[in-house]
């Protein structure tokens, strides 16, 4: 399998980014590639120096993979995402920052433009995370727009390599029968290809009450999750466009990591996993 790269430049989110990436990397038996973005004028010497002594300490943690490192110039999240294209990346991991923490982190503030424009996968994992948790749960909601299922894929493979139970949670945003019928039938897909899978599941129906963010990490939160796997486009509303995008409230918001994945857009009306 391809390398996992990691964005850092020693925010605490970072850090734990990197912990989860061990993690995950070994699981899959592929290298790391760490990236930080320096700035225009910034010496090398003591990044380098640094970044090695954090590789040297975690090294013991390392089952029989690599975890190297390259320093890029630029844009951080056009920088990260570049990497991550050039080495053919399985995943993209990001730390963040809550809420409160918006200077924190150069990458944590490029968080969102990470996620439009990277080709890969992106897990973004705020530094408020518990890092010692498998990723036993693991929340799939599923809407009524045309990509809601293309996460389905991404999300399998995170409950196979963890053993994970995804939840698999159904959202009706409207009381519109046409609609409620179609998120009924994309569950019905995402069901069978996770029977396939042999991917562990449950499936919950909620009606959206405030929003399709709010809705999903209250449910979240009920059952302990800790993951949720989401698309970087989703229903339009009103509301999230008052707010800001589904995905953009999602990372902001989250105390979990957001899996998040880019639409791949198709002409046939099947579930591209």
């Amino acid at each position: 399998m391809s390398k996992v790269v990691v964005g850092f430049d020693f925010s605490t989110g970072s850090a734990y980014a990197v912990d989860l990436a061990i993690d995950i990397a070994n699981r899959w038996q592929c290298d790391i590639r760490l990236v930080y973005v320096k700035e225009k004028n910034e010496d090398e010497k003591p990044i380098r120096s640094e970044i090695e002594r954090r590789n040297a300490g975690v090294a013991h943690l390392l089952k029989g993979i690599k975890l190297e490192y390259v320093l890029r110039q630029g844009d951080p999240a056009t920088e990260l995402t570049a990497q991550a294209a050039e080495d053919e990346a399985a995943l993209l991991i990001v730390g963040t920052h809550g809420m409160s923490g918006a200077k924190k982190g150069i990458l944590g503030r490029n968080s969102y433009k990470t996620i439009e424009q990277s080709p890969v996968p992106v897990l973004i994992v705020r530094e408020d995370f518990n890092i010692n948790k498998d990723l036993e749960t693991i929340v799939v909601p599923i809407d009524s727009s045309d990509d809601t299922r293309q996460k389905a894929g991404q999300a399998a493979m995170f409950a196979r390599t963890f053993g994970s139970t995804i939840h698999l949670l159904g959202l009706y945003t409207t009381t519109t029968h046409d609609i409620r019928v179609l998120v009924n039938n994309y569950i019905n897909m995402v069901e069978r290809f996770f029977d396939n899978a042999g991917v562990k599941y449950k499936t919950v129906f909620l009606d959206v009450d405030k929003n399709v963010t709010q809705t999903t990490l209250d449910y979240a939160a009920s059952v302990n999750a800790d993951m949720i796997a989401i698309m970087t486009e989703q229903e339009k509303s009103l509301t999230s466009l008052i707010l800001g995008t589904y995905a953009q409230q999602m990372i902001n918001q989250s105390t979990i990591p957001v899996l998040t994945v880019r639409p791949k857009r198709v002409v046939a009306d099947t579930a591209q996993y």
